[in-house]
């Protein structure tokens, strides 16, 4: 019977088998020259199975990746990016949302206010993070950073990876819809650079209301959608396991949302997805990072809310009557 691991999605299972044989020889004490030839072969099959693989990903494959068990999140990606950070707490109107991490960092000699959704990894801090779905606290925390940017003239950079915003009952009560629509007005109108990433998954509203930026690029194998494809499948045609089809039709992946001109960038993983290699994907975002800062330090303020507005009023397609 073949090794199941559950940190490899269906599609990556071939590649535990290569791993595995790779890991017996190099923990083998008496390796000779040989094993070294053999390691080298064993590897180079490796790149080739993984390059197969991913080079013809589906868009519901795709969806999986930005979900992987393994993939790097907000907390992985900050002290490999930033030269310091320090998180700020509350939303000086209810609590404290941990599924909404913010503060102030610095990268290089770029100072700037941050916000970024954090899932959680294991189970007790995926129930403290709440899963990554932020409730109205966690936006209003959010707010209280944008606003902190604009009085400082610092920019503003977010990171987006969340299912979407909490649709529970509490969350409700305290006018998640509200907190929203809040952010949104505020960010259209905010008077310093924003620079949003969508390191994940980019659901709906609840990655929208840290997602209206001057610059937003996304990593090559994560998501933005209105819904999820199981969800759109359960509306659609009654039946989650239609999820594939749904991914297809929903155009959620970076390439079709490039080419629709949604976003700005698209920022290439490693090979097999940014969680194979988390130093190389930090480094290749804090270099995208500093070049987006950089772009936007040579506009005025009039300019970016002018060309921000031009931005967001040319999504979709209108016809004059």
């Amino acid at each position: 019977m073949k090794e199941f691991n559950p940190n490899y999605l269906d599609f990556e299972q071939p590649l535990l088998e290569l791993e595995g044989k790779i890991k017996q020889i190099n923990n083998n004490p008496d390796k000779t020259a040989k094993s070294d030839s053999v390691i080298s072969k064993l590897n180079k099959e490796h790149e080739n199975l993984t390059r197969k693989i991913f080079d013809n990903l589906t868009d519901w494959q795709i969806s999986q990746l930005a979900r992987h068990p393994l993939r790097p999140h907000t907390l992985d990606y900050i002290p490999n990016i930033f030269d310091s950070f320090t998180e700020l707490h509350g939303d000086r109107m209810f609590g404290d949302d941990k599924a909404i991490v913010a503060g102030i960092g610095k990268i290089d000699e770029h100072n700037f206010f941050f916000i970024g959704h954090q899932k959680g990894r294991d189970a007790k801090e995926k129930v403290e993070r709440n899963f990554g779905m932020p409730k109205p606290e966690g936006y209003r925390k959010a707010l209280r950073i944008m606003k902190l940017a604009e009085k400082f003239h610092l920019p503003l950079i977010t990171f987006i990876d969340t299912p979407g915003a909490y649709p529970g009952i509490d969350a409700e009560s305290r006018n998640q819809s509200q907190a929203i629509a809040e952010n949104l007005s505020i960010m259209s109108n905010l008077k310093t650079p924003i620079v949003s990433v969508i390191i994940g998954e980019g659901g709906s509203g609840g990655a929208l209301a840290i997602g209206v930026a001057d610059r937003l690029c996304m990593l090559q194998n994560s998501i933005y959608s209105v819904i999820s494809p199981e969800g759109c499948a359960s509306i659609l045609w009654k039946d989650a396991k239609k999820a594939s089809k749904a991914a297809e039709a929903l155009c959620i992946t970076s390439n079709k949302l490039k080419d629709f001109n949604l976003i700005d960038l698209i920022i290439p993983e490693p090979l097999g997805g940014a969680h194979r290699d988390l130093i190389a994907m930090s480094s290749s975002l804090k270099i995208n990072i500093i070049n987006m800062l950089k772009d936007l330090s040579e506009l005025t303020t009039d300019q970016i809310l002018y060309k921000r507005r031009e931005k967001l009023e040319s999504y979709g397609e209108y016809e004059s009557q």
